[in-house]
């Protein structure tokens, strides 16, 4: 965790990367949604959409829309750094920034937010740097870039993402689940490594 200490008021200013609420976090997406024929594993989850805009609070960390980023760490002490897209570093995109992390779509995967004594001054919306063709290991506490050939704790491969969509049924017949976001009518189609 970074502190920052703004000069004359004496306030620390402090980035955490929360877990999503009343959504499915970005650890819990490994269990993806499966095809036809096949027992459902996906958790489903509840909640009213949220807006997601360019424009948010304060944080410290600066990102726009569409930026990549290595977010790691824990709940109460994160790291966070700028990564090129489709990198091995990179395990986030960027999808919308907000006041507070309860401003986020509710479908995000994860989010990070800054704090000012305890108080929400800024939030980033995130969801997994998902590259058609790349594989990721959605098995640990955060997503991980991996090579199609090395192992992981659950390796899958990406092989569409589907606008407009929302049911792993639209995926094609080589990949057998999906991770579906709902609120946008999202679903990436991956195959199981």
């Amino acid at each position: 965790m970074t502190a920052f200490v703004s000069t004359g008021c004496a306030s620390t200013i402090d980035g955490h990367a929360q877990p999503a609420i009343d959504v499915v976090p970005a650890t819990s997406t490994a269990t993806p949604t499966t095809k036809p024929g096949k027992p459902t594993t996906g958790k489903p989850t509840a909640s009213k959409p949220a807006p997601t805009s360019s424009k948010g609070g304060k944080t410290d960390f600066q990102a726009n829309v569409g930026d990549c980023v290595a977010l790691g760490g824990t709940v109460n002490d994160a790291t966070i750094e700028k990564a090129a897209c489709g990198s091995r570093s990179s395990n986030y995109k960027v999808i919308g920034k907000a006041k507070t992390s309860t401003g986020c779509v509710g479908d995000r995967d994860n989010f990070y937010a800054e704090t000012l004594n305890g108080i929400e001054t800024g939030a980033l919306c995130l969801d997994i740097d998902w590259v058609v063709g790349g594989c990721i290991d959605v098995g640990g506490d955060e997503p991980k870039r991996i090579e199609c050939s090395e192992h992981g704790t659950e390796p899958v491969k990406v092989i569409t993402i589907n606008k407009n969509s929302d049911s792993v049924d639209d995926c094609p017949d080589i990949a057998d689940s999906g991770f579906k976001y709902a609120e946008r009518r999202v679903v990436v189609c991956v195959q199981s490594l």
